[in-house]
Protein backbone atom coordinates (compact mmCIF):
# COMPACT_ATOMS: atom_id res chain seq x y z
CA UNK A 1 0.00 0.00 0.00
CA UNK A 2 3.05 2.19 1.20
CA UNK A 3 4.47 1.83 -2.29
CA UNK A 4 1.68 2.22 -4.10
CA UNK A 5 0.82 5.83 -2.64
CA UNK A 6 4.40 6.35 -3.28
CA UNK A 7 4.06 5.79 -6.76
CA UNK A 8 0.82 8.35 -7.09
CA UNK A 9 3.02 11.35 -5.62
CA UNK A 10 6.19 10.38 -7.66
CA UNK A 11 3.68 10.87 -11.04
CA UNK A 12 1.84 13.80 -9.35
CA UNK A 13 5.44 15.27 -9.19
CA UNK A 14 6.34 14.96 -12.78
CA UNK A 15 3.12 15.53 -14.11
CA UNK A 16 3.67 19.03 -12.24
CA UNK A 17 7.05 19.66 -13.53
CA UNK A 18 6.64 19.19 -16.95
CA UNK A 19 3.50 21.71 -17.14
CA UNK A 20 5.54 24.19 -15.23
CA UNK A 21 7.71 23.72 -18.17
CA UNK A 22 5.93 24.79 -20.68
CA UNK A 23 6.30 28.85 -20.93
CA UNK A 24 4.10 30.91 -23.22
CA UNK A 25 5.43 31.75 -26.92
CA UNK A 26 5.20 35.50 -27.56
CA UNK A 27 4.11 35.92 -31.53
CA UNK A 28 5.94 38.48 -32.92
CA UNK A 29 2.95 38.82 -35.72
CA UNK A 30 0.86 39.36 -32.90
CA UNK A 31 3.06 42.49 -31.97
CA UNK A 32 2.96 43.29 -35.12
CA UNK A 33 -0.24 43.22 -35.71
CA UNK A 34 -1.00 45.48 -32.70
CA UNK A 35 0.52 48.46 -34.19
CA UNK A 36 -1.92 47.88 -37.45
CA UNK A 37 -4.50 50.01 -38.21
CA UNK A 38 -8.30 48.25 -36.48
CA UNK A 39 -10.94 50.30 -37.47
CA UNK A 40 -13.84 49.69 -35.49
CA UNK A 41 -17.59 51.00 -37.08
CA UNK A 42 -17.77 54.81 -36.24
CA UNK A 43 -21.31 54.01 -34.15
CA UNK A 44 -19.76 51.72 -31.76
CA UNK A 45 -17.57 54.75 -29.91
CA UNK A 46 -18.29 58.99 -29.74
CA UNK A 47 -16.00 61.07 -31.97
CA UNK A 48 -14.14 61.64 -28.47
CA UNK A 49 -13.45 57.87 -27.51
CA UNK A 50 -12.47 57.04 -31.51
CA UNK A 51 -9.53 59.96 -31.66
CA UNK A 52 -8.58 59.21 -28.32
CA UNK A 53 -8.09 55.32 -29.57
CA UNK A 54 -6.66 56.66 -33.11
CA UNK A 55 -4.40 58.93 -31.24
CA UNK A 56 -3.06 55.97 -29.12
CA UNK A 57 -2.66 53.91 -32.04
CA UNK A 58 -0.38 56.73 -33.95
CA UNK A 59 2.26 57.33 -30.71
CA UNK A 60 2.76 53.33 -30.35
CA UNK A 61 3.60 53.38 -34.14
CA UNK A 62 5.70 56.21 -33.50
CA UNK A 63 7.25 54.99 -31.33
CA UNK A 64 8.34 51.82 -32.20
CA UNK A 65 9.26 52.69 -35.93
CA UNK A 66 6.31 51.26 -37.71
CA UNK A 67 5.54 54.30 -40.51
CA UNK A 68 4.34 52.24 -42.43
CA UNK A 69 1.47 51.92 -40.01
CA UNK A 70 1.27 55.08 -39.64
CA UNK A 71 0.67 55.81 -43.15
CA UNK A 72 -2.42 53.86 -42.98
CA UNK A 73 -3.92 56.66 -40.93
CA UNK A 74 -2.80 59.66 -43.70
CA UNK A 75 -6.18 60.79 -45.14
CA UNK A 76 -6.42 59.03 -49.01
CA UNK A 77 -7.04 62.52 -50.65
CA UNK A 78 -5.83 65.37 -48.22
CA UNK A 79 -2.28 63.69 -46.97
CA UNK A 80 -0.72 65.38 -44.19
CA UNK A 81 1.50 68.39 -43.64
CA UNK A 82 3.90 68.09 -40.83
CA UNK A 83 4.64 71.94 -38.52
CA UNK A 84 7.77 72.03 -36.83
CA UNK A 85 6.34 74.57 -34.49
CA UNK A 86 2.26 75.79 -33.31
CA UNK A 87 2.45 78.20 -36.16
CA UNK A 88 1.00 76.23 -39.39
CA UNK A 89 2.94 77.72 -42.70
CA UNK A 90 0.43 76.45 -45.21
CA UNK A 91 3.43 77.39 -48.07
CA UNK A 92 6.36 76.48 -46.26
CA UNK A 93 5.79 72.99 -44.08
CA UNK A 94 6.24 70.16 -45.46
CA UNK A 95 3.11 68.44 -46.99
CA UNK A 96 2.83 64.82 -48.17
CA UNK A 97 0.12 62.62 -49.90
CA UNK A 98 -0.15 58.93 -48.81
CA UNK A 99 1.59 57.80 -51.89
CA UNK A 100 4.63 60.16 -51.50
CA UNK A 101 5.34 59.48 -48.02
CA UNK A 102 5.21 55.65 -48.77
CA UNK A 103 7.62 56.51 -51.20
CA UNK A 104 10.31 59.01 -49.25
CA UNK A 105 10.27 56.73 -46.13
CA UNK A 106 12.87 54.31 -46.99
CA UNK A 107 14.81 56.80 -48.90
CA UNK A 108 18.15 59.22 -48.17
CA UNK A 109 15.79 62.15 -49.98
CA UNK A 110 16.82 65.05 -48.11
CA UNK A 111 13.69 67.59 -46.81
CA UNK A 112 14.28 71.25 -45.72
CA UNK A 113 11.72 70.95 -42.56
CA UNK A 114 11.96 74.91 -41.68
CA UNK A 115 13.79 77.16 -38.91
CA UNK A 116 14.74 76.34 -35.53
CA UNK A 117 13.51 78.66 -33.40
CA UNK A 118 16.42 81.32 -31.78
CA UNK A 119 18.95 80.36 -34.24
CA UNK A 120 17.01 80.17 -37.39
CA UNK A 121 18.87 77.18 -38.39
CA UNK A 122 17.46 75.14 -41.40
CA UNK A 123 16.50 71.98 -39.84
CA UNK A 124 17.00 69.40 -42.89
CA UNK A 125 16.57 65.67 -42.43
CA UNK A 126 15.36 62.69 -44.41
CA UNK A 127 11.68 61.65 -43.91
CA UNK A 128 12.44 58.83 -41.15
CA UNK A 129 14.83 61.23 -39.24
CA UNK A 130 12.53 63.75 -38.76
CA UNK A 131 9.86 61.08 -37.30
CA UNK A 132 11.89 60.01 -35.03
CA UNK A 133 14.39 62.93 -33.99
CA UNK A 134 11.52 65.61 -33.91
CA UNK A 135 7.92 64.58 -34.29
CA UNK A 136 9.15 61.61 -31.69
CA UNK A 137 11.45 64.06 -29.85
CA UNK A 138 9.91 62.48 -26.52
CA UNK A 139 8.26 59.63 -25.37
CA UNK A 140 5.14 60.94 -25.81
CA UNK A 141 3.41 57.50 -24.84
CA UNK A 142 3.58 59.04 -21.65
CA UNK A 143 2.54 62.55 -22.08
CA UNK A 144 -0.71 63.70 -20.65
CA UNK A 145 -4.07 63.79 -23.22
CA UNK A 146 -6.32 66.02 -24.20
CA UNK A 147 -9.18 66.42 -27.02
CA UNK A 148 -10.02 69.95 -28.40
CA UNK A 149 -7.75 71.46 -25.91
CA UNK A 150 -4.49 73.19 -25.65
CA UNK A 151 -1.92 72.31 -23.01
CA UNK A 152 1.08 73.66 -23.71
CA UNK A 153 1.36 77.25 -24.84
CA UNK A 154 4.35 79.21 -26.18
CA UNK A 155 5.17 82.59 -27.94
CA UNK A 156 4.47 81.25 -31.33
CA UNK A 157 1.37 81.85 -32.89
CA UNK A 158 -0.44 79.04 -32.82
CA UNK A 159 -2.64 79.14 -35.84
CA UNK A 160 -4.28 75.60 -36.09
CA UNK A 161 -8.12 76.32 -35.56
CA UNK A 162 -7.63 78.43 -38.00
CA UNK A 163 -5.87 76.74 -40.93
CA UNK A 164 -7.63 73.58 -39.98
CA UNK A 165 -11.20 74.74 -39.66
CA UNK A 166 -14.41 72.63 -38.07
CA UNK A 167 -11.79 69.30 -37.52
CA UNK A 168 -10.96 68.10 -34.13
CA UNK A 169 -7.79 67.82 -33.02
CA UNK A 170 -5.41 65.46 -29.96
CA UNK A 171 -3.10 67.28 -28.03
CA UNK A 172 -0.37 64.93 -26.37
CA UNK A 173 1.85 67.07 -23.54
CA UNK A 174 5.31 67.02 -21.49
CA UNK A 175 5.19 68.72 -19.04
CA UNK A 176 8.44 71.01 -18.36
CA UNK A 177 10.87 70.17 -15.90
CA UNK A 178 11.10 71.40 -12.30
CA UNK A 179 15.32 72.52 -12.58
CA UNK A 180 13.89 74.03 -16.20
CA UNK A 181 10.89 76.03 -14.74
CA UNK A 182 8.47 74.34 -16.90
CA UNK A 183 10.10 76.07 -19.98
CA UNK A 184 11.25 72.62 -21.55
CA UNK A 185 7.70 71.37 -22.53
CA UNK A 186 6.91 69.66 -25.24
CA UNK A 187 3.82 68.72 -27.29
CA UNK A 188 2.53 66.88 -30.33
CA UNK A 189 -0.79 67.25 -31.78
CA UNK A 190 -2.87 65.32 -34.66
CA UNK A 191 -5.08 66.82 -36.50
CA UNK A 192 -8.14 65.03 -38.32
CA UNK A 193 -10.87 64.48 -40.24
CA UNK A 194 -13.53 61.69 -40.79
CA UNK A 195 -13.37 60.14 -44.63
CA UNK A 196 -16.06 57.56 -45.74
CA UNK A 197 -16.65 56.28 -42.01
CA UNK A 198 -12.81 56.41 -40.59
CA UNK A 199 -10.71 59.24 -39.08
CA UNK A 200 -7.54 60.10 -40.85
CA UNK A 201 -4.46 62.76 -39.75
CA UNK A 202 -4.24 65.73 -41.74
CA UNK A 203 -1.62 67.45 -39.78
CA UNK A 204 0.77 66.55 -37.42
CA UNK A 205 2.20 69.67 -35.51
CA UNK A 206 5.25 69.94 -33.14
CA UNK A 207 5.01 72.72 -30.51
CA UNK A 208 7.36 73.88 -27.63
CA UNK A 209 8.52 76.57 -25.81
CA UNK A 210 9.52 79.53 -28.20
CA UNK A 211 11.67 82.68 -28.08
Amino acid sequence: MRKSFLAILLLAALSCEKKQDKSPVVSTDNLKRSNERTDTKPEAFSKEVALKKTNDELLQALKVGYYDVFANYIHPEKGVRFSMYAFVNRNEDKHFSKTDFEKYLPTKTIFTWGSRDGSGEIYKATLEQYLKNWVFKKDFTKADYEFDTFLGTGNSLNNLKEIYPNTNFTENHIPGSEKNGGMDWNALRFVFEEFEGKYYVIAVINDERTI
